[in-house]
């Protein structure tokens, strides 16, 4: 029997979309302090949990599980990663690196706010996309969907940053480029850049990074990249790496403005056989890690717009994989929105609780038109014929 939006009759039992995970993953223990630092001054009588906790994707799960986008979902367990596996992005000396750690017991933190405790290691290697970008490669479904935790786009091929251990989005792009993929883009929404992925990739033509994320700059000597436009790549990557950085505050309009002038037509040029969204709900109005101002309807938009790419370039096929998000519950209900923009529904299947901060995208379209003048102007495969 077809599946049906409550509010429609049209059809989209022909969507699917395949969720990976694994509870293993929960295993990561963060622990507490000020905020991230876990840093206990001495006069507090509450520490809070570091925002990268367990608790945000067990609401992920629980969402996807019992909301009403639940239908729509299929669950696959996931599995660990193989060493050797590991090495299509990263170094053997960071893995070694890590593998020795984990080994002495744990217990280091790598870079501010990124620690390596017993039983983060495993939960790092669980938290892989490989499973859920075979799932895509062999035919078995077009929607992939990693919620994976620690999140890994910081990781760069060397080293930790961010919260991030393994870079779970690049693993899943050299698997799609050695399995006969041509070309792949990803598309990251995570409030920060994603300078890991953007590394591993720094040099190649065959891989379009697209970052949409906070104007913060670098934060130190883990995170040495700026996220700003003129870091276009080298070699011949160059023109490949493209970085949006928005003002605070650039809500739904502002985002999808920033979609629908420059990550659209710079997709259409690439002319990807892969899509990848990295999303992170750290972009959404509440959360305690940006200032985007994002809501519920700007995630959706977004989902829209990435599922229209994939369909008219990739055949549909699009992974999606989990980065930040550090509100308890509106990150759940972002991801909701976000893999409701995936289905065929014409209206929202989950209304937004919460969402109610005042837009103002002036700034925001006077940064992008900007940037996209600098693209036509720097970019090989985006100047004018």
């Amino acid at each position: 029997m077809a599946l049906t939006h409550p509010n429609s009759s049209s059809s989209v039992s022909e969507v699917k979309i395949d969720v990976f995970w694994h509870e293993g993953m929960l295993k990561h223990d963060t622990g507490t302090g000020v905020f991230d630092t876990l840093h206990d001054p001495g006069f507090l009588e509450i520490l809070e949990k570091h925002p990268e906790n367990s608790d945000r994707v067990k609401n992920m799960v629980s969402i996807l599980k019992k909301g009403p986008i639940s239908p729509y979902i299929s669950w696959h367990q996931g599995r660990a990663a193989l060493i050797p596996e590991l090495y299509s992005f990263h170094t053997p000396d960071y893995i070694n690196e890590l593998v020795e750690i984990d080994k002495a017991g744990g217990k280091k933190q790598l870079c501010s706010g990124t620690i390596l405790n017993p039983g983060s290691w495993d939960a790092a290697l669980l938290g892989t996309t490989l499973k859920a970008m075979r799932n895509i490669l062999d035919g078995h479904g077009k929607i992939s969907y990693s919620l994976v935790r620690p999140p890994g786009h910081h990781a760069q091929p060397t080293r930790a940053d961010g919260y991030c251990f393994l870079n779970n989005a690049g693993l899943a792009v050299n698997l799609a480029l050695n399995s006969g993929c041509k070309r792949v883009v990803v598309i990251d929404i995570d409030v920060h850049y994603g300078n890991g992925t953007a590394e591993g990739f720094y040099e190649s033509e065959n891989v379009l990074t697209i970052s949409l994320h906070m104007n913060h700059g670098t934060w130190g000597s883990s995170h040495p990249q700026n996220g700003s436009i003129d870091e276009l790549g080298e070699g011949n990557g160059f023109g490949f790496n493209l970085n949006i950085p928005l003002p605070n505050g650039s809500g739904d309009q502002g985002y999808q403005y920033a979609m629908n002038e420059l990550v659209v037509p710079a997709v259409e040029k690439f002319e990807p056989c892969m899509v990848v969204l990295v999303v992170g709900q750290d972009s959404s109005a509440f959360d305690p890690n940006g200032r985007q101002c994002l809501t519920m309807d700007g995630y959706r938009e977004i989902g829209r717009t990435v599922k229209k790419l994939a369909d008219k370039h990739s055949s549909g096929r699009v992974l999606i994989v989990q980065e930040g998000g550090y509100h308890p519950t509106y990150s759940a209900y972002c991801l909701h929105a976000t893999l409701e923009g995936f289905l065929s529904c014409p209206d929202p299947l989950l209304s937004d609780p919460i969402a109610y901060y005042p837009e103002d995208e002036a700034l925001t379209v006077k940064v992008v038109d900007s940037i996209k003048k600098y693209w036509v102007n720097n970019v090989p495969f985006l100047k004018q014929d």
